[in-house]
């Protein structure tokens, strides 16, 4: 614990020195430790944010952490002007361990969705056939993968483009979970790709109907259309499955992996495709300093086989059906919760009130003192993401914290 400083002090060191482009929780994380976390005073919380299902291992998870120290003390960085010794072995990896041909290593989950836009529009030249500068990129409403130029331009939420102009152009934006408006837009022989997330993580857990994703990759098929999966937030594990994706006969033709590939300990992103798309980019054409850099390789490659020797996609899987029976609960209980949806332990409860967004806000608040960290979104939606080691005697003391705030909460 840093003695030397109060969760106020930081609070207010944060607020004069750093950019006002967040509004944190008041609470000020020290360390944390698998499932829970401790503020500059000690209190104890269970994590149910997950540094937005970065940390599904784990707070600090020891295999992780001697990954780390051991690279770290051999070689961290030699940009890609060489070949380094681990880059190979970890791509040979994480291909072989999600079904691809090809693995273009960067560092955050936005330069992911870059890289898979660039791909795609590099592919739709080369082998559709489309006119030069005429490429488009088809996404949903309420998409979210970042907050770049290029991610803005996609958005559809005024907190994220607005003043933020010009645009990228090529873009076109349709409604989620909606077929039939998909197929109109593909329809159009000018678009190289369609981007979405499996669940849309930000925009406050929606689930799309069971039958969609699957209808997607025959719709992309059929009219020789890329299907980028954004799996940044809902991969490795957090939905219940390995991907989210994998839940129907549904596989992309590029795959964007972030957050958890690292287990949260430093950025790491990676996006998967076969040859006939990545073999299309060439040396030049894309890349980053850091991207696939020695430390990052040898920290993915130990989170992942975490995941995998620890089951962390079954236990996400049998104790999110668990959390979501104990939720629903919540909804004859409480007149706060009229909605409870996910999948894994990617989860979130609406909020019913006329005042949501303050609601929330209070709400979350609330959970915080009783020992519980969580933040809203969109207002009036909590999300409820804790690591993925959590067991169920954990979960279901959250569980009782959740209840018993909700029961006595008042405005």
């Amino acid at each position: 614990m840093n003695s030397k400083l109060t969760s106020a002090q930081a609070i207010e060191l944060e607020d004069k020195y750093g950019a006002h482009n967040y509004h944190p929780l008041p609470v000020v994380i020290d360390r944390g430790e698998g499932v829970f976390v401790w503020d500059l005073e000690n209190k104890k919380y269970y994590d149910f944010l997950s540094a937005y299902s970065a940390v599904n291992q784990g707070h600090c998870h020891p295999d992780i952490i001697r990954a780390l120290t051991e690279q770290a003390t051999r070689l961290t960085l030699t940009s890609r002007a060489f070949y380094n010794s681990i880059l190979g072995p970890y791509e040979k990896y994480v291909t072989e361990l999600f079904g691809y041909d090809k693995v273009l290593p960067m560092n955050s989950g936005v330069e992911g969705g870059e890289t898979a836009v660039k791909l795609a529009r590099k592919w739709a030249y080369e082998k559709k056939g489309i006119e030069e500068n005429k490429a488009r990129i088809v996404f949903v409403h309420g998409n979210f993968w970042g907050r770049t130029l290029a991610a803005i331009s996609s958005s559809d939420d005024p907190s994220s483009y607005k003043g933020f102009g010009p645009y990228m152009p090529g873009y076109d934006i349709i409604d989620y979970n909606d077929l039939e408006a998909l197929e109109k837009a593909l329809q159009d022989p000018n678009v190289a790709a369609f981007m979405v997330e499996p669940i849309q993580g930000e925009a406050g857990v929606v689930v799309p109907h069971e039958g969609y994703l699957a209808g997607v990759r025959r719709l992309c098929t059929k009219y020789n259309v890329l299907f980028i999966a954004d799996e940044v937030q809902t991969g490795i594990a957090r939905t219940g499955k390995r991907l989210a994706t994998d839940y129907e006969d549904a596989r992309p033709d590029i795959v964007i992996l972030g957050k958890a590939l690292s287990g949260g300990v430093l950025p790491v992103s990676a996006v998967l495709a076969d040859d006939y798309i990545m073999m299309c980019i060439r040396p030049g054409e894309h890349g980053s300093t850091y991207g696939g850099n020695p430390l990052a390789c040898a920290v993915a490659m130990e989170a992942l086989k975490v995941v995998e020797r620890e089951n962390l996609a079954e236990n996400a899987f049998r104790l999110g059906e668990l959390f979501r029976a104990e939720m629903q609960k919540l909804i004859d209980e409480s007149d706060l919760v009229t909605l409870v949806r996910g999948k894994g332990l990617l989860n979130a409860i609406v909020i019913n009130d006329e005042e949501a967004s303050n609601t929330a806000w209070n709400i979350c608040l609330k959970l915080r003192d009783n020992g519980l960290l969580a933040k809203p979104t969109h207002g009036n939606i909590i999300r409820f993401a804790p690591p993925l080691v959590i067991n169920e005697e954990q979960l279901m003391d959250c569980v009782r914290i959740i209840r018993e705030t909700i029961l006595n909460f008042s405005k």
